[in-house]
């Protein structure tokens, strides 16, 4: 079993859900989250916490909104899962996110105590 965590924009969502969705990889969950990648995407300007430097200006990175999608596949469909993400997201410009394979060791369905492979369907 992998866990997939995959950050994507939040203007991809809507064909992400529809794409895992015809590729049978209907179950996952998504959450909004804010982060930054290599690039600078841009500053925002405070004013110093220091009484002192109160009047001083910084320039510090602005967080980007992203939506994390979270979803658990078995071994067999791992590379199925992630060429969806990809194809589906890849826009060829910055920032369109990031996907990470974790491996997961086991998965129980609370309802029925099933556990293993059983509980990804």
């Amino acid at each position: 079993m992998k866990l997939i965590l995959a950050m994507i924009r939040i203007d991809k969502m809507a064909a992400t859900k529809l794409a895992l969705s015809d590729a049978g990889l209907p179950s996952f969950t998504a959450m909004q989250v804010s982060g930054r990648g290599r690039g600078r995407g841009g500053v925002e300007k405070v004013k110093g916490e220091n009484p002192e430097l109160a009047e001083l200006i910084q320039e510090i990175p602005r967080l980007k909104s992203k939506r994390m999608i979270t979803l658990v596949v078995t071994d067999e469909k791992k590379e199925l899962a992630v060429e969806t993400l990809i194809k589906t997201n890849q826009t060829g410009k910055s920032g369109d996110g990031k996907i990470f394979v974790i491996p997961t060791t086991d998965s129980y369905r609370v309802r029925t105590g099933e556990q293993g492979d059983i509980t990804l369907d």
